[in-house]
C-alpha cells in the first residue's frame, strides 16, 4: 500500500539559514505520526510545505499521490490544518462557525453537517453559545471539528495542545485518538515528549534540518543502552495531583 504522505529530500532555507536540509519520512493511512523537535527545528515549516502554504527549495512531497507543488489544488482538497492557535470566530456560536466553514467548502447541507460535528465532538449543549464563552478545551475541539468539515483524509495538527490546561489537553488527546480510529491520517507536531509518547504510532525527531531518528516508541528505546532494573519510590507528578484533585471536586 502506498503511503498517504511521502516526503523525500525536503529542503527549505530562509536567507542564509538552512531550516530543512533533506527531510525524509512516510505516513500510512490512519496513522498518527509525531514530528518532534525544539523551537526552530523546522516542524512548522514542514507542515506549511505539506499544506501548500510554502514552497520548498528542494526535494519532493506528495499527499495521497498528489505533488504539493505541481498539484497543490488537488492536495488542498484532501487535507486540513489546525495550527498552533485556534482559528475560530469568537463572536459566532459554535454552530455558526461550523456552518460558515461548510458553506466555504461547498459541502451539501452545512446545517446538518454542523449538527453532526457538534454531536461528534461533545459540543451539542454548547453549540448555540458564543465561542467566547467556551473553555480552552472546547475551543480546540471546535477548531478540530471545523478542520474536519468536508471529510479530509489527512489532518495536520501543529502543536494542538499549546496553552491548554491538563484536562483540556486530555480532551484533545481523546479526540485525536478517535479520529485515527475512524481512518484519518494525522501528522502531529509537538514539543511535548509525553504527548508524542501517548498518541503516536510512530515518532520522528527533527534536528539540524534532518530526521535523526524515527520509529515506534519501542524501536526508539533500542537506541539507548539496555535498561537496568532499580527499585525506587515513585512520587506522583504535579499533573497527576492536579487531575486527581480536580476530579474529586468535580
Amino acid at each position: 500500500m502506498s503511503p498517504v504522505i511521502e516526503v523525500t529530500g525536503l529542503k527549505k532555507s530562509f536567507g542564509k539559514t538552512d531550516v530543512l536540509q533533506g527531510v525524509d519520512f512516510q505516513v500510512q493511512t490512519g496513522e498518527i505520526f509525531a514530528l518532534l523537535g525544539s523551537n526552530g527545528a523546522g516542524k512548522t515549516t514542514t507542515i506549511r510545505i505539506l499544506a501548500t502554504l510554502l514552497l520548498p527549495d528542494g526535494g519532493t512531497a506528495t499527499i495521497n499521490g498528489y505533488d504539493v507543488v505541481s498539484q497543490a489544488a488537488r492536495v488542498r482538497e484532501t487535507i486540513s490544518l489546525t495550527g498552533q492557535f485556534t482559528a475560530v470566530d469568537e463572536i459566532l456560536t459554535g454552530r455558526e462557525n461550523l456552518i460558515l466553514i461548510g458553506r466555504l467548502r461547498g459541502v451539501a447541507n452545512p446545517k446538518n453537517v454542523a449538527t453532526e460535528m457538534l454531536e461528534r465532538f461533545g459540543l451539542t449543549q454548547a453549540g448555540d453559545r458564543r465561542v467566547a464563552t467556551y473553555s480552552g478545551g472546547m475551543t480546540r475541539r471546535l477548531d478540530i471539528a471545523m478542520s474536519l468539515v468536508g471529510a479530509p483524509s489527512v489532518l495536520f495538527l501543529d502543536e494542538p495542545t499549546t496553552g491548554l490546561d491538563p484536562e483540556a489537553r486530555l480532551e484533545v488527546w481523546r479526540t485525536i485518538r478517535e479520529l485515527a480510529t475512524r481512518g484519518t491520517t494525522i501528522l502531529l507536531t509537538t514539543q511535548m515528549l509525553d504527548e508524542a509518547e501517548q498518541l503516536a504510532d510512530r515518532i520522528a525527531i527533527l534536528h539540524g534540518g534532518t530526521i535523526i531518528a524515527e520509529g515506534t516508541m519501542d524501536q526508539l528505546k533500542q537506541i539507548l543502552p539496555p535498561t537496568e532494573k532499580v527499585y525506587v519510590e515513585k512520587q506522583p507528578t504535579l499533573e497527576e495531583i492536579f487531575l486527581a484533585v480536580t476530579a474529586r471536586k468535580g
